[in-house]
């Protein structure tokens, strides 16, 4: 029997090789894209309406206009197909001194400009990325710039680069030409922002989804092989569950005479914490830590139980009444304990068998507080000294 146990646990170890040797594949945030979503974009727009911008493209001095606030916003839609449908709404200011329509401005121009377009997505092309986004696109809008009031052909070109699914940053160039004839020159448009996705519809990219078909593959192959296993299984599963018979068997037993012994335990303990209570408890005077003839009486009779139990150790505690401030009180009560412990030492219990603990007013056992009127019978039960079974 010992021999066949070995054979089946050889012959399913040598089973499972196949799988253990394969690299265990997962899906990640890496192998998913955002398909499609909304996008809302914030940020700032440049306008560059020299009329001379191929010769001064990078004139920003002269010839680049913009705002030191967020001047462009943006809302579009993004889909599947890598087509986006985008309104954006700008606002500038041509500056004095700068170049527009191939003049100096005598003076601080509005410019503002409504604009629609289309994109394409050239990841479609390229390929799929997580952080960067190429884009090219063209549209249609009204633009109002050196006071002349034009329609525009629009085009543009830029790109994302994304730091999450939901944030990342955009920069575009647009082109802008006039229609018709109306003394307006064509400009160019720069904007960089920050755009923020919603409503996102994610999928698989191109390298996810070829890691799903190997991790389909993989999953087919490794049900292929426990299949194969399974019955080798059943076989190990019945020796094993003889076993485990025994062994809980076994467990049962012990665990009854642990409960016997524990059972045994508590009412030992909770008779010797009866005895130990109908002793009463040690009371003091007024203001005293000094023991009354009583008092003695009740830590003779303690200190038998000790004597009969040596392996009984106790949590001492002595108490005040409310009278009195609570430092004195504290004082007070730490003298009491002290004197009940040294009492029970001198007749013989080893200190090592004693903790004390000294707690003033703290532990009131009636409602005699501070402020609180009662005869002195009533404040006698709260002057007193009580023992607690810690261990024997």
């Amino acid at each position: 029997m010992k021999n066949s146990k070995h054979y089946v646990l050889i012959a399913a170890l040598l089973l499972s090789i196949p799988i253990f040797a394969q690299e265990e594949l997962k899906l990640t945030k890496k192998d998913s894209i955002v398909k499609s979503s909304w996008m809302l974009g914030l940020g700032y727009n440049f306008v560059d309406d020299s009329g001379d911008v191929t010769d001064g493209l990078f004139n920003f001095d002269e010839e680049w206009n913009s705002t030191p606030y967020p001047n462009r916003l943006s809302l579009g839609r993004y889909f599947k197909s890598g087509i986006g449908l985008a309104a954006i709404a700008t606002y500038n200011t041509y500056k004095e001194g700068k170049i527009i329509d191939g003049v100096v401005a005598t003076d601080d121009i509005d410019y503002l400009g409504f604009d629609a377009r289309i994109t394409y997505d050239l990841n479609k092309l390229i390929g799929e990325t997580a952080w960067f986004d190429p884009y090219v696109g063209g549209g249609l809008g009204y633009t109002d710039a050196n006071n002349i009031g034009r329609g525009t052909y629009n085009a543009v070109v830029g790109f994302r680069t994304w730091f999450s699914d939901r944030v990342g940053l955009d920069f575009s160039s647009s082109g802008k030409w006039a229609i018709g004839n109306n003394g307006a020159t064509n400009h160019l448009q720069h904007a960089v922002g920050v755009v923020y996705q919603f409503g996102i519809e994610k999928g698989l990219s191109k390298k996810g989804e070829e890691k799903l078909a190997l991790i389909q593959a993989q999953e087919k192959e490794k049900q292929r092989v426990m299949d194969s296993i399974a019955n080798a299984n059943r076989i190990k599963e019945k020796m094993l569950l003889a076993e485990k018979l025994a062994k809980e068997k076994e467990t049962a037993r012990l665990a009854a005479i642990e409960k016997e012994k524990v059972d045994a335990y508590n009412k030992r303990k909770k008779e010797l914490e009866s005895k130990i209570n109908d002793l009463g408890y040690v009371y003091f005077n007024l203001n005293s830590s000094y023991l009354t003839k009583s008092s003695k009486t009740v830590l003779n009779n303690l200190v038998v139980i000790l004597d009969e139990f040596p392996s009984l150790t106790l949590r001492v505690t002595s108490h005040t009444d409310s009278r009195g401030t609570s430092t004195y009180n504290k004082w007070l009560s730490e003298r009491r304990v002290t004197s009940t412990k040294d009492y029970l030492v001198k007749k013989g219990v080893s200190e090592d068998r004693l903790e004390i603990q000294a707690y003033g007013e703290e532990k009131l056992l009636n409602d005699c507080s501070d402020g609180v009127y009662c005869p002195e019978d009533k404040h006698k039960v709260n002057r007193r000294s009580e023992f607690i079974v810690l261990d024997f």
